[in-house]
């Protein structure tokens, strides 16, 4: 009896050991799975393709798609094709979008109206989460690439138009007529500053010494009509210049460093540090006196990333027209401010505005100048510039409106209809002077078809985009 009961409990000890050797081994295999599982999960987030889900090149079913934090969330993309010569819209072109990714899977296929525009088209995008966390380190936009033809013009190819959640990203088109022996145009768009890799801002003092001899600089401060963009460092000799109207310089540059879903003071910060930033460097001729032939660089190391044929989110382009002629100044500086700023994640930049930094100003309720001065100091101020190059007269300081009169109301009106001559959809009307319901009507058709809040009367952005697109058609027209 002793010895089967021996027996008997060594059997019972055996089966507790093997039964705690199984209960390890499953938990390290359900451990593994789940490390995997969740890396899986990491590195495949990629965009929703044909009411499917690519996962590591494989395809998914609709019932398969993930939820809840890792829902894939809509943006919105709206195209404007011109003629490249003549200014003037470009009806009935045909775009075809697919995912960068999987570019021979066509997604969608839109047309232009006559006045050159789509309709906006939804697309997938990652979680807006993505673009609002600093620590994030997965790609926060999708990249789809556009391919572009009309008859009587050469073929475009855009790769990499980056669509963020719960904006509308721009893509602005012009087309070159066909000549012979001409090839597509292909155009790359790298990617955007907060998540591709590029060289940290050299520091400069940020008010230049104005005694220099021989020294050009501007008797006052004016926002210039164009720019002229070096599309690398400035002593590549073999890079591009671009002649870039400034407004456009601005709205792809911030559209290029910081993300349209961020807070709008945040935006405007942002917005207000480039425009001083890059009218510094206008107002003393900062590379011209070095004896280069352009206005500004491309190299972030330098000044700011400005990338050809990107697209632009509505966000954005709305604060550059609302702050459209301001720069930062410190008392006693006739120049703007050389306002210089890091990412403040990757890289950090004491006495800088930070990008994240301001990001999360903007969330707790901070102002525009509220962020700028936590960052550069109380004595930073928003000034405006007393000349505008390039438009025929300046903002009359009120809004026009029905029952307004006088040479501003005949300017417009006069100006409206030049461009109606481009853009069909505006209706001609009689320039008298006096702002009546057609008026108003043309205004509101003029703002709908340039994605204008659609009120019928002329405000400051309204005036401006105005003079903008009737400089642009009218003097293609005086030299056709």
């Amino acid at each position: 009896m002793v010895h089967f009961a021996g027996f008997a409990l060594l059997m019972v000890l055996m089966v507790v050991v093997m039964y705690n050797d199984i209960v390890t081994d499953l938990f390290m295999i359900r451990t593994f799975f789940l490390f995997s599982h969740t890396i899986k999960e990491k590195i495949s987030q990629r965009i929703m393709i044909d009411e499917k889900e690519i996962y590591c090149g494989q395809m998914q079913t609709e019932s398969e798609m993930p939820t809840g934090e890792n829902a894939v969330d809509k943006g919105k993309l709206k195209i404007f094709v011109t003629s490249e010569i003549t200014a003037y819209p470009v009806e009935d072109a045909l775009i075809s979008i697919s995912y960068t990714g999987v570019p021979e899977n066509t997604l969608e296929e839109v047309r232009t109206d006559r006045s050159g525009m789509t309709e906006s088209v939804e697309l997938s995008t990652p979680p807006l989460e993505y673009s609002l966390d600093p620590e994030n380190v997965i790609q926060p936009y999708s990249e789809y690439t556009l391919n572009i033809s009309a008859p009587g013009f050469e073929p475009v190819s855009i790769s990499g138009t980056e669509l963020l959640p719960d904006v509308t990203a721009l893509q602005n088109i012009r087309l070159r007529p066909v000549v012979p022996e001409t090839q597509e145009q292909v155009f790359v768009i790298p990617a955007h500053t907060l998540y591709g890799e590029y060289p940290p801002k050299i520091a400069e003092d940020e008010i230049k010494p104005m005694n220099e001899s021989g020294e050009i600089v501007l008797s006052r401060v004016v926002i210039p009509e164009y720019i002229v963009v070096h599309d690398g460092s400035p002593r590549d000799s073999t890079a591009q210049n671009y002649y870039v109207k400034y407004k456009d310089y601005i709205k792809n540059v911030a559209s290029s460093e910081i993300y349209a879903t961020w807070p709008k003071d945040a935006i405007r910060a942002n917005v207000l540090a480039i425009m001083s930033f890059t009218l510094n460097r206008v107002y003393t001729e900062w590379y011209r006196n070095k004896g280069y032939d352009f206005t500004i660089t491309s190299s972030t190391a330098f000044d700011h990333k400005w990338i050809p044929e990107r697209n632009i989110y509505d966000t954005i382009s709305e604060v550059v027209d609302e702050l459209y002629g301001n720069y930062l100044s410190r008392p006693n500086v006739r120049q703007p401010i050389l306002t210089q700023y890091c990412d403040g994640s990757r890289v950090q930049c004491p006495g800088w505005m930070t990008q994240w930094g301001a990001k999360s100003l903007g969330d707790q309720g901070y102002s525009a100048i509220e962020i700028l001065r936590y960052f550069y100091g109380d004595n930073m101020y928003i000034n405006t510039a007393p000349e505008i190059s390039g438009i025929p007269s300046s903002w009359p300081g009120y809004t026009l409106e029905n029952g307004s009169s006088g040479q501003k109301v005949l300017q417009m009106q006069e100006q409206l209809n030049v461009i109606a001559g481009a853009y069909p959809a505006i209706p001609k009307i009689q320039a008298d002077g006096i702002y009546g319901p057609a008026t108003a009507e043309a205004v509101r058709t003029f703002q709908e078809v340039f994605g204008l809040p659609q009120t019928g009367t002329v405000d400051f952005r309204t005036w401006y985009k105005i003079s903008e697109i009737y400089v642009g058609v009218s003097r293609i027209a005086e030299l056709v």
